[in-house]
């Protein structure tokens, strides 16, 4: 089984490679590339691999950029710090979306769905569109509630009555429409996965903001945004610069 590596931060990618051959033992990791014109030039040179795990924010742009110019009928594994790109992801040849730094069963539940399509005798009719969608809905079994620890006693909070997520020395906090915070058991990483991204969108490593709470929006330095919600809260909410495109995009719809 012949694999192919896309990914620019190198500690990423020789973490990545060394997961690889855990997970999948009889695999060959062909090279790993670190730009969208290295990858086409690559493409344009070799035969398809057996399957690819790629980053989408690459040094020279996003490597959906690839897709463009090349057609491959290889499936790909996304692997990403960015959680918004997924619905774009699913459209192309992914069989899956795993966020940054990945955890290894995730891997593996991963490289079980490439097991899966790569069975089917006849991989280069695959619909990818519509099986990608078909992958995200069922990824897509997003978050209804937090369950929240008040002393000694429990309660939920339903999805729909959080303004913002964030974490802060290291603990992660939901902020409800009242304006009051409650403590989350879990971190953002993995809060980021489990809710629906029409609806929330991470601006930053700290902070997860629900578009329906999102009050005024004012440019900031260093070409960020500063977005004021509707509830008082003590947290600056800048959107970091790179994901000021695809926040607009999202907001957009």
């Amino acid at each position: 089984m012949k694999i192919l590596i896309i990914e620019d931060e190198y500690y990423a990618a020789k973490r990545l490679v060394s997961m690889v051959k855990v997970a999948l033992p009889e695999a060959e990791v062909l090279e790993v590339l670190d730009s969208v014109e290295e990858s086409k030039n690559w493409f344009y040179s070799h035969n398809e691999p057996d399957l690819i795990f790629m980053d989408i924010q690459l040094a020279d742009g996003l490597s959906f950029k690839i897709f463009e110019e090349i057609k491959f009928s290889c499936p790909v594994i996304f692997v990403t710090a960015f959680d918004e790109y997924a619905i774009d992801a699913f459209k192309l040849n992914s069989i899956d979306y795993l966020l940054k730094p990945v955890e290894i069963d995730k891997l593996e539940a991963a490289i079980r769905k490439f097991r899966k399509v790569h069975s089917q005798s006849s991989i280069k009719n695959i619909n990818w569109q519509e099986l990608g969608l078909s992958l995200y809905a069922n990824k897509g079994k997003f978050k209804k509630r937090f369950l929240i620890k008040i002393g000694n006693a429990y309660q939920y909070l339903s999805i729909e009555d959080v303004a913002l997520l964030y974490s802060e020395d290291g603990i992660s906090f939901a902020l409800d429409l009242n304006g009051k915070r409650f403590v989350v058991d879990s971190t953002l990483d993995k809060i980021s996965e489990s809710l629906d991204p029409a609806l929330f969108f991470r601006i930053s490593r700290k902070h997860i903001v629900n578009i329906s709470e999102i009050r005024k929006i004012h440019p900031f330095l260093n070409s960020r945004l500063k977005l004021e919600i509707n509830q008082n809260s003590d947290q600056e909410l800048l959107v970091s610069r790179e994901k000021v495109k695809n926040f607009k995009s999202w907001l957009e719809g």
